[in-house]
């Protein structure tokens, strides 16, 4: 029985992805082990979101090298469509897949069987015009929470993003097979999913058409026993309509937390970015959600320093989430990618510049933050506490994404529990005292 280890670098949709190719691999009579325990093959799963993702994938070719010198190192994902001739070259590496080879590699690579010393790796890697199959796809290896992929691909040319050319078109699981997987799930003492994706908001399009949409998605799972939570990972603001919003605000299993990318709070940028709404657009969704739940948590994504960007661009950017109702900010630094339009804007902002930028963005979600655990003080709410201790105390997510602490109790793992919030602590935790005995959920 051969040994087969993963590693996944990027988002939670890679992790998704991973999972999946995971279980095709024990199907197949092979035995899943941790990177560090002498695998036979190495499967890694790459990002290409910036320059650094893809640093860490030769990274961690040389560290398979070093466990293993034997075992048979295999690249896919995004980094792996759009430089599969490149990473071939990279010493160690024996197969790069592509899109639309990665979820057919067991059978493809079949063997596993080294390339001679000093020969580039095999590349499976069609055109991404040819990545159009869609593959359910979710997590298992945290079993409080599951990521459930339900779309991928992008047709959204923004322009710093290689996620079209890595991805291809946008394209869905149908309602019926998302619910099924979610019941599946569910049979697995899974309590949360997190719906995740490329483009989640165009959720609804097979085989080229458009059948069914997001909505139709959210109010399906609504109805899923055994589930006691789903969570809405990404959403762009074009897409996140009334309707949505208003459906959460009353949903029995929906939570109220909305992340939704911003990227710049400049019209002038959103233009250069080439995104499909202006900040009068988001300040109305932020204000939406605000009026019909006002505990939701609301993260932001942000881009600092896309060229063309001038100091003052920033500033606009800063003040405009300054005063936004918002929770937290995931501030991302810009990077340039190949094949993107962004590398034909002018000025190009200076990388030192740029790292200014984020971390005044940073401190600012620093504020936002404890500012909302702040307005939450003395609210009731449950908490899905995990596996995770240390120092004797454990931690947990409330439905609107508090991140709490309390006192290890191990029949608290995996399960929801009405708490109060009380105090934030030294590490920006909420501490919670026991709002009743009762634990609203078991396995």
């Amino acid at each position: 029985m051969k040994k087969v280890a993963f590693y996944t670098l990027g988002c939670k949709l890679n992790y998704s992805e991973t999972s999946s190719i995971s279980r095709m691999f024990e199907q197949k009579g092979y035995h899943k082990v941790e990177f560090n325990e002498q695998p036979d093959i190495f499967i890694i799963n790459t990002c290409s979101v910036t320059d650094n993702a893809d640093k860490k994938c030769r990274k961690i070719v040389r560290e398979a090298q070093q466990i293993n010198p034997d075992g048979y190192v295999a690249i896919i994902g995004c980094y792996a469509q759009l430089k599969p001739k490149e990473i071939s070259e990279i010493p160690g590496v024996d197969a790069v897949l592509g899109a639309a080879e990665k979820f057919r590699l067991v059978d493809l690579l079949d063997t596993f069987e080294k390339v001679p010393a000093g020969q580039p790796g095999q590349v499976l890697a069609s055109p991404i015009e040819e990545a159009i199959d869609y593959h359910t796809s979710y997590s298992l290896n945290d079993r409080t929470r599951t990521f459930l992929k339900v779309q991928d691909g992008c047709d959204y040319p923004c322009s710093y993003c290689t996620i079209p050319l890595a991805r291809g078109k946008s394209r869905s699981d149908s309602v019926e097979n998302v619910v099924k997987a979610a019941r599946e799930i569910a049979q697995k003492g899974v309590k949360e999913i997190v719906l995740t994706g490329v483009n989640i908001g165009d959720f609804g399009i097979q085989n080229g058409q458009r059948n069914e949409s997001f909505l139709d998605l959210v109010k399906a799972l609504d109805e899923v026993e055994g589930i006691d939570r789903f969570r809405i990972s990404s959403i762009e603001p074009n897409l996140l309509t009334d309707e949505i919003i208003a459906f959460v605000a009353q949903s029995k299993r929906f939570v109220p937390h909305f992340h939704i990318p911003l990227q710049s709070g400049s019209n002038k940028m959103l233009g250069l970015m080439r995104r499909r709404y202006r900040r009068e657009l988001y300040v109305d969704r932020v204000n939406k959600i605000k009026s019909l739940m006002p505990h939701c948590c609301i993260g932001v994504d942000v881009i600092v320093g896309h060229p063309g960007e001038t100091h003052a661009d920033f500033l606009d950017t800063y003040q405009f989430l300054n005063e936004l109702d918002i929770s937290y900010l995931h501030v991302f630094t810009y990077s340039e990618r190949p094949n993107t339009t962004a590398l034909t804007i002018r000025p190009i902002v200076p990388n030192r510049e740029r790292a200014d930028r984020s971390k005044m963005l940073h401190i600012l979600s620093d504020k936002k933050k404890r500012s909302f655990y702040e307005q939450q003080l003395g609210g009731t709410f449950t908490v899905l506490f995990e596996d995770d201790v240390q120092g004797g105390m454990m931690q947990g997510f409330t439905e609107n994404y508090v991140r709490v602490t309390a006192k290890y109790d191990p029949l608290l793992i995996n399960e929801t529990k009405k708490v109060i919030l009380t105090s934030i602590n030294e590490n920006s935790l909420v501490e919670v005292e026991e709002a009743e005995t009762e634990i609203l959920s078991h396995n």
